[in-house]
């Protein structure tokens, strides 16, 4: 993947968004640095581990990218990162942080080294207090819409939704803000915050207008589509179907496959509502459910699946992750974004690569993580400029550290 190469991004941060941003950036041939303290930083450790005790978090959020390892307290440290930030080129000079810190690794310092930085910080929210998906969540209500229907206590999600967009926010906007220089000459401040982008999202959504315009409140729905038709049914088998009725198209799909026409057109003129109405669907899905679960309680997965993927439904069986892993060709080399690669310490499974495809440029293969400060030696001399006694200098003084260095000094 070639699409951004010869751009160099800093990256100082941790978490989710913003690694996931570098990462995702890195994948589209972008050079990109990330700067962690000596030992490793806030994500280092963070599970799921490998047996080994190594973090498979950490390698999966820093495909691709260039790693050195500083002593951020000291001042040679500092000023060696600020060095790397605003190192000179014309498609140098962007900062990606969530870790910002007034006086040193903020806009306004670095600014006055580099006068066209493009800087993108994320913050937890607006005024600047610390979030993550686990806090804004339960502010913004939507444990007390997630879980079964008629559970009263809240359900946190385990997906980090709101990580997730605000870390491909973080990529636009600093692309359009590098477009934006490319135009005109001059940097800027970007910033956004986890809970803005998770407002924001529900605004899209139509969450906050319904809040506001609508008495009842969302109730919990279980696995049941909103809005709509879509419900879990247990098989014969034991296996467990999610099927979707969305669409038009998608209803009369699952209906034909079931055979329940007439059943439905009873149902219509016992109501007098037409399901060919999403929301009647919606409204009526116990209805519906009561219809659908006889059909699937009396059946395999295997009697249906052919037919169901031949009508084109929208369905599918629900798996355990390392059920996935070991039945979806999607997640395995069968899929041209994946491959299987050995990673030291972490042992040999399928990485994803970049999902998007350009036409311009060939599918890149995914790149292991780096092993932390493993180019440290690199980046001193290529990007911050110095010399062979100034680098060495700054290992004697242990201002930076590779692996090779921290390895030679256990063994002494």
């Amino acid at each position: 993947m070639s699409m951004l190469k010869g751009m160099r991004v800093v990256e100082g941060s941790a978490f989710v968004a913003v690694p996931l941003a570098g990462m995702t950036l890195a994948q589209m041939g972008a050079e990109v640095i990330r700067f962690d303290r000596i030992g490793g930083g806030l994500d280092s450790g963070r599970w799921p581990l490998a047996p080994s005790g190594k973090s498979l978090f950490w390698a999966g959020m820093n495909k691709g990218k260039k790693s050195i390892a500083v002593d951020m307290k000291s001042p040679e440290g500092r000023e060696l990162i600020s060095r790397i930030i605003t190192a000179p080129g014309d498609d140098a000079g962007l900062f990606l942080t969530n870790l910002r810190v007034r006086g040193w690794m903020d806009y306004e310092t670095l600014v006055q080294d580099r006068p066209d930085l493009v800087m993108v910080t994320l913050t937890g929210d607006r005024h600047g207090r610390p979030q993550v998906d686990y806090t804004v969540n339960p502010a913004l209500g939507i444990p007390d819409i997630t879980g079964p229907e008629g559970h009263e206590d809240p359900v946190a999600n385990a997906l980090p939704a709101w990580d997730l967009i605000a870390g491909n926010l973080c990529v636009s906007s600093l692309l359009a803000a590098e477009r934006h220089r490319l135009r005109h000459g001059v940097g800027q401040d970007v910033e956004l915050s986890l809970k803005d982008v998770a407002a924001a999202t529900l605004g899209h959504l139509g969450m906050i207008g319904d809040a506001v315009v609508n008495d009842a409140p969302r109730q919990k729905s279980g696995n049941a589509l909103y809005g709509a038709y879509g419900q879990d049914f247990l098989c014969a088998d034991g296996q467990r179907v999610m099927v979707i009725g969305l669409t038009d198209r998608q209803w009369r799909g699952l209906v034909q496959a079931t055979d329940l026409q007439e059943a439905v057109t009873a149902l219509e003129a016992q109501t007098g509502q037409s399901l060919r109405d999403e929301g009647v669907r919606w409204q009526l899905r116990h209805q519906i459910t009561s219809l659908l679960e006889p059909w699937f309680t009396a059946r395999h997965v295997a009697d249906f699946a052919e037919t169901f993927d031949s009508a084109g439904l929208t369905w599918s069986v629900f798996r355990t992750i390392k059920e996935a892993v070991a039945e979806d060709p999607d997640l395995s080399e069968d899929n041209p974004m994946f491959k299987m690669l050995s990673q030291p310490g972490l042992g040999t499974f399928p990485v994803p690569g970049l999902p998007t495809q350009f036409s311009a440029s060939e599918r890149a293969l995914p790149v292991r993580a780096p092993i932390l400060g493993e180019h440290t030696e690199e980046i001193l001399a290529e990007v911050a400029g110095l010399d062979g006694t100034e680098i060495a200098g700054l290992f004697d003084l242990g201002v930076v550290q590779d692996p090779s260095f921290a390895n030679s000094r256990s063994a002494a």
